[in-house]
C-alpha cells in the first residue's frame, strides 16, 4: 500500500477489520516490522487524537517517529507555484518535500481544508503533492476532503459494539458556530457505504455531501425519521459542501440547534450508541446527557484510533519489503 486514504486502498474490508481485531488482541506483535524504519507525522493543523494515536501506533511497530509541526517551529511554507517569494513564506513546499521524505520510511500528512477554493480543496493541492514529489508512501492523517484514520476507527468500533448483523447507521449533521470542513463525514459515508450496514444521512437541505463520498446512501430531510430505528448515531457538523451551489461551498448555512442530538431523538432509535470522532462542541453538536449515557461510545470509539493506525503503517511496511 503506497498510499493511504479511502476505504479502497484497504482491499478486503472483511480482512482489514479481522487484522484490526488480531492487532487489538496483541498490538505488538508485528514490532519487528518497524526496527530501523521512520515515521515522519506532519502536522498543517493542530491535532490531539490523530498525532497521538498515530504516534503511539508508529512505536507499536518499532518505528521511529519524527513530528514537524508546520506552523509551529519549521518556516513557512509557499504552496503555490509561479508566486515572487516576497512575503513572510521562506520555503517552497516543491523543496520541502524531498527533504523531508530523505529523513523517512514513511509521511502521515495533516491539513485540513482552506476554504479558499472548493476545485484545490476537492483535489487535494497540498496532499497530491507529497504524493508526487516524496517518493515514499503517504497516508492521509485527515485532509480537505477525507479522514480515513478516523472512519476506520469508527467501523471497527460499530463491529465491535453491534447487536444485530447489519446495524442501522445513521450520519446526523448537527449545529456549530463555526465552518468546519466534510472530512469526516466524507470518509465516514464511503467507509460506511463500503460496509454491511443500513446507511442513512440526514441533514438540512443545502449541506448535501459530494456523491463520490455519499453514493448511494439514502438521504433523509427529517432528522426525527431518520434516527427512527437506529442501532448508531454519528453526530457532526460540516459546512456547505457546495455541490449544488459552488458559490456557497465552506459556508454556514444553519445553525439549527433543533439539530442538537439530545434525548429527543435518541427516543426513537434502537437503544443507539452515540458517536462523534471528538472534538464536540457540548449541548451545541450533543447535550452532556447524550455523550455521557453508558450509550456513548465516543471514548473506545477514540481509542481505536491506535488500532486503526496500526493496521495501515504496518500494511504500508509489509510494501517496503
Amino acid at each position: 500500500m503506497k498510499v493511504f486514504r479511502s476505504v479502497k486502498d484497504l482491499g478486503d474490508l472483511n480482512l482489514a477489520l479481522q487484522e484490526a481485531m488480531e492487532i487489538k488482541a496483541d498490538r505488538f506483535k508485528y514490532q519487528e516490522l518497524g526496527k530501523n524504519k521512520t515515521a515522519l507525522l506532519i502536522f498543517f493543523n493542530n491535532s490531539l487524537r490523530t498525532r497521538l494515536s498515530t504516534q503511539k501506533a508508529a512505536m507499536n511497530l518499532g518505528m521511529n517517529v519524527i513530528v514537524l509541526d508546520i506552523n509551529q517551529g519549521a518556516w513557512k511554507l509557499e504552496t503555490e507555484r509561479g508566486v515572487v517569494m516576497d512575503g513572510d513564506k521562506s520555503e517552497h513546499l516543491l523543496e520541502a518535500i524531498p527533504v523531508m521524505a530523505s529523513y523517512c520510511d514513511l509521511i502521515g500528512v495533516r491539513s485540513f481544508a482552506r476554504f479558499e477554493s472548493r476545485e484545490d480543496d476537492y483535489n487535494e493541492k497540498i496532499l497530491e503533492q507529497f504524493i508526487q514529489y516524496s517518493g515514499k508512501p503517504v497516508f492521509f492523517m485527515e485532509s480537505a476532503t477525507v479522514h480515513p484514520l478516523q472512519s476506520f476507527a469508527d467501523l471497527i468500533t460499530i463491529e465491535e459494539y453491534k447487536e444485530s448483523k447489519r446495524p442501522k447507521v445513521v450520519l446526523t449533521w448537527a449545529p456549530h458556530p463555526k465552518a468546519l470542513p466534510q472530512a469526516v463525514p466524507n470518509s465516514f459515508a464511503e467507509w460506511m457505504n463500503a460496509a454491511d450496514v443500513d446507511f442513512v444521512i440526514t441533514h438540512p437541505e443545502g449541506y448535501e455531501l459530494d456523491p463520490q463520498f455519499a453514493g448511494d446512501a439514502k438521504v433523509e430531510y427529517d432528522q426525527m425519521k431518520a434516527f427512527e430505528g437506529a442501532d448508531f448515531v454519528y453526530a457532526k457538523n460540516w459546512s456547505c459542501p457546495g455541490v449544488t451551489r459552488p458559490e456557497d461551498y465552506g459556508k454556514v448555512l444553519s445553525q439549527d440547534m433543533s439539530w442538537t442530538v439530545s434525548e429527543r431523538q435518541m427516543a426513537v432509535t434502537n437503544n443507539a450508541h452515540f458517536m462523534h470522532c471528538l472534538p464536540v462542541r457540548r449541548n451545541m453538536i450533543v447535550t452532556d446527557d447524550v455523550i455521557e449515557s453508558p450509550r456513548s461510545l465516543v471514548i473506545p470509539e477514540a481509542a481505536n484510533r491506535e488500532i486503526s493506525a496500526t493496521v495501515v503503517l504496518k500494511r504500508m511496511l509489509e510494501a517496503l519489503k
